[in-house]
């Protein structure tokens, strides 16, 4: 019988288990040796499943990746009109950043601090990606709902990333005490309407 389900159950637990440590020990770094102590293996175990602590963390990268824009599909079939999608898709990322706390130092890049460039740079892709979405989503509202932002197209997707990725900034800085959805509704209406100048309400 084949070991794969087990090998990919044992990988599972070594990501989970970074995450876990990246939640529970904001600041530090984490050493394969943590690491090990922490699955219950060696760290000759650890290397049978990841060849360097770099491959472990983007196995955690390529979760973010796929839960999100599996998701950000999903959203785009169920919903037709733009803000909600726009909505939902920040309201998505805030979610998920307050489910998964050990994440959220990757998307930030506090925990990649010193690792090779190219996991820094796959991070970026992910808020470039989301940032092209929303950008997208708001040049076909002109044209299948007839409204537009009061400010550029560039600005306003860029607004409203950032003020998702502030808040995630903010649950890392707290140390997962502020919740990043917390008052959110409240705070994307105001926004939402100022974006587009009252134009949500119709």
């Amino acid at each position: 019988m084949s070991k794969a389900p087990e090998a990919a159950s044992r990988r599972d637990q070594i990501l989970q288990s970074l995450a876990q440590m990246l939640e529970s020990n904001p600041g530090q770094t984490i050493t394969t040796a943590k690491l090990a102590k922490e699955v219950g293996v060696s760290e000759a175990a650890l290397y049978r499943h990841f060849p360097s602590k770099t491959k472990m963390f983007e196995g955690l990268i390529i979760f973010i990746e796929e839960t999100l824009f599996t998701r950000v599909s999903r959203i785009l079939q169920e919903e037709e009109n733009a803000l909600p999608r726009c909505e939902a898709i920040l309201t998505l990322l805030l979610a998920f950043a307050e489910r998964n706390p050990g994440m959220c130092r990757i998307l930030i890049g506090d925990a990649l601090a010193g690792d090779v460039e190219r996991l820094r740079s796959r991070v970026v892709q992910i808020f470039d990606r989301l940032e092209t979405q929303l950008k997208q989503i708001i040049r076909e509202a002109e044209i299948r709902e007839g409204i537009r932002p009061v400010i550029p197209l560039n600005q306003a997707s860029n607004l409203m990333l950032v003020l998702a990725e502030g808040r995630i900034n903010q649950f890392v800085r707290s140390e997962f005490k502020r919740k990043p959805t917390q008052d959110w509704a409240s705070q994307w209406s105001v926004v939402a309407n100022a974006i587009f100048a009252g134009k949500t309400a119709q």
